[in-house]
């Protein structure tokens, strides 16, 4: 779809579907960056297309075909809707640190309770594992999974991840809200254990969420048992 095409005549193309190649591919990407918002603020397509003045079904072309190309004002109506920028949206700052924003102002500092703390870690996710080297501290990102209340996930010999078996290690998670500053993280600090019992890994392994983002061959599983679980979140008034 061009950008000169009306957005509110594409019931027909919604459900149509097209061969892509690699700037088609590219451009699918806003469908997603689109529905992905969308569902981090819990709106329906009907609602989105609703504020954003537009219709649901140019929503979900949008989502769902990756030749989709909106026009720099549907962009700016959709970013406004989802509490974002265009940028975000065409992934300009996909390679960008998190939390390039400037602070909100009164923003407050809340401590968060154990149960928001295992709420937030929910039951899978990436976050940052933080380790005592030969070489000096590290901190690694790594997939987990949370299988009966521990960290878990699956590394390969020698690496840092795995070198942090049987010391005190620091794991967290967190999340950044970059159009309005907020914010939250999660701490767990516990002793690193390998699991060598033959029928754990394989609970580990029927339960996990995902293989690891990393790929290649990771045989070993590492759970984290948590000693102490601590949590602060941003609140802007």
């Amino acid at each position: 779809m061009s950008e000169q095409t009306s957005p509110n005549a594409v019931s027909a193309t919604a459900d149509s579907t097209d061969s892509t190649d690699s700037t088609d591919s590219a451009r699918g990407d806003i469908g997603r960056r689109i529905a992905r918002r969308r569902e981090e603020l819990g709106l329906t397509r009907e609602e989105t297309a609703y504020r954003a003045g537009t219709a649901p079904g140019y929503v979900r072309y949008l989502e769902e075909q990756s030749t989709a190309t909106p026009g720099p004002g549907v962009l700016i109506r959709l970013a406004d809707v989802l509490e974002t920028s265009v940028a975000a949206l065409r992934g300009g700052e996909a390679d960008l640190p998190p939390g390039t924003g400037r602070a909100a102002h009164h923003a407050q500092l809340i401590e968060l309770s154990a149960e928001e703390c295992r709420a937030r870690l929910s039951t899978h996710g990436v976050g940052r594992l933080a380790t005592e080297t030969a070489e000096g501290p590290q901190i690694v990102p790594l997939n987990y999974s949370v299988v009966d209340g521990a960290i878990a996930f699956r590394t390969a010999p020698g690496t840092t991840s795995a070198k942090a078996v049987g010391t005190d290690v620091a794991f967290e998670v967190d999340h950044i809200d970059e159009a309005l500053s907020q914010g939250w993280s999660v701490l767990v600090r516990g002793r690193a254990r390998a699991v060598t019992d033959a029928d754990a890994a394989r609970r580990l392994e029927e339960r996990a969420y995902s293989d690891p983002w990393a790929g290649g061959e990771r045989s070993l599983w590492v759970c984290v048992d948590p000693v102490a679980l601590t949590g602060r979140r941003i609140d802007v008034p």
